[in-house]
């Protein structure tokens, strides 16, 4: 259903694919922006990029849940970091890495904004995904 393509004649991508693919037929969801913000609405770490990338993370699968699929079956995604410190940005990576995001690996892209739209957010996440067919047992 997915095949990811790491390009051999380009450098090796840490921990994410080059390419996605999805043959014609498959059902695709397409996520609007996960955002740093709980259940009721507060915003999750304030001041704490890793922390918010960790609600980002859990809200993308909440939203991925809803229409019956996983962070398994992203295919890609854009990941949004308020900083122009690389660390910053390595670190909340390394929370997409280790939420399973990049198991297949997904195509990504990593990048430092100025802002973001609620007041102190500084993570968030658009993506792409699979919807599996259900099959009936």
């Amino acid at each position: 259903m997915i095949r990811r393509v790491t390009t051999p004649a380009l450098f090796p991508p840490p921990g994410y694919s080059h390419v996605s693919v999805v043959e014609a037929g498959t059902r695709l969801a397409f996520l609007a922006g996960s955002v740093p913000l709980d259940g009721d609405g507060q915003l999750a770490g304030a001041g704490d990029p890793v922390r918010q990338a960790e609600q980002v993370v859990a809200n993308l699968g909440e939203q991925l849940r809803s229409v019956g699929s996983d962070l398994a079956h992203v295919l890609a995604t854009d990941v949004y970091v308020v900083s122009s410190d690389p660390a910053v940005l390595s670190a909340v990576w390394e929370v997409v890495e280790a939420s399973g995001l990049s198991a297949g690996p997904h195509s990504s892209t990593l990048i430092g904004v100025a802002c973001l739209g609620y007041t102190g957010q500084l993570v968030e996440i658009t993506a792409t995904a699979v919807v599996p067919e259900v099959t009936q047992g």
